[in-house]
């Protein structure tokens, strides 16, 4: 069962209580770079991006954040470290700011949170396990303890200020730590949880990390909303995201594809085949289940679980729709009349 939270808006965007786990990811190009930056934004979305986040590093990036808001179609989020100045001015203009509690200084809390407040836009408190405030990395290490206390003291600091439009997240390289984390939190608190783990590593790492980190956490009811970080081009992050949900149920979309590993019986070249059509079917939003099977042994029981199967035999494949044989066809064909299926579907 899933964790109550409260609900919170960011832009058109809602998540926290009952509403569906949304999929974030962030910008890497520069933002002052306009451009640029609005046609990433405009791709992530294509992919089935919900929330977008672009870093807020210096008074130029900030100039540049009006004129992408203005040239995209989902909520857009302020990522402000060291300078609550420019958190202070993103906070005019974004959906949302995202701080971290570990370097945007106490002192500076009240200007900030009084900005979010005015703006009637959330706040996300990030808390990172490299960047805890020195008194709790000196009293607790770099612990999930740790990064819980200082989620909790900044929460307790900006609810004094009459302040409750929070999103939370304990981000960490370490995947068991970011479990233990929001594990903990999640018991103590009911603001919306933001998931991710920080710094994952490489496409092929840090899909694996994040897969297994945010995976066991919505299993366990936890997350409101996710981020997969990857050293790889925003768009996988997307990608990886939406396959997390719909590996776990949560939710549907696009183009999923079951294929086998493949071995000396298959009847079809699997590999290429599946490789094609998740490229050509990668911005497709209507929720479909392709199977493709090299062979008779486990093929026939997948096709007829999918909604669109295809099983290899002796140059000749077996097409399926809905669980019944509909068609044989050439493998040749395999690859056009499975996007012929999946786009009159």
């Amino acid at each position: 069962m899933r964790a109550r939270t409260k609900e919170i808006r960011i832009g058109k965007v809602r998540i926290g209580a009952d509403n569906p786990i949304a999929v974030q990811s962030m910008t890497n190009t520069d933002t002052k770079d306009e451009a640029s930056t609005i046609n990433q934004i405009r791709s992530l979305e294509e992919h089935g991006c919900e929330i977008a986040r672009v870093s807020v590093p210096d008074k130029e990036s900030l100039l540049s954040l009006r004129a992408i808001k203005e040239n995209i179609s989902i909520p857009l989020v302020a990522d402000v470290h060291f300078d609550h100045k420019l958190a202070i001015e993103a906070a005019g203009i974004a959906d949302k700011i995202r701080i971290n509690p570990g370097n945007i200084g106490k002192e500076n809390l009240k200007e900030v949170v009084d900005a979010a407040r005015d703006n009637n836009i959330p706040m996300r408190v990030g808390i990172n396990l490299g960047s805890l405030e020195k008194d709790i990395e000196k009293k607790f290490g770099l612990t999930a303890l740790g990064m819980v206390e200082s989620a909790l003291r900044t929460v307790k600091e900006i609810e004094r200020l009459g302040f409750y439009s929070l999103v939370v997240s304990l981000k960490a390289s370490d995947v068991l730590k970011t479990i233990e984390a929001y594990k903990m939190f999640s018991q103590r608190s009911q603001y919306p949880l933001h998931l991710g783990i920080t710094e994952a590593g490489s496409s092929f790492r840090g899909t694996i990390n994040s897969s297994v980190g945010i995976g066991s956490l919505l299993l366990n009811g936890i997350g409101d909303t996710i981020r997969v970080s990857l050293s790889a081009e925003p768009v996988e992050e997307v990608k990886v995201g939406w396959q997390i949900l719909k590996a776990l149920r949560l939710r549907k979309r696009g183009i999923d594809i079951t294929s086998c590993p493949t071995c000396a019986r298959k009847g079809l070249d699997v590999i290429s085949i599946v490789k094609e059509l998740e490229q050509r079917t990668s911005k497709m939003s209507k929720p479909l289940h392709i199977a493709v099977m090299g062979c008779g042994v486990n093929g026939p029981g997948e096709a007829k679980e999918a909604d669109i199967g295809v099983v290899g035999g002796k140059g000749t494949s077996v097409l399926y729709k809905n669980g019944m044989i509909v068609d044989k066809i050439n493998d040749e064909q395999v690859i056009e009349r499975l996007m012929k299926e999946i786009e009159n579907a």
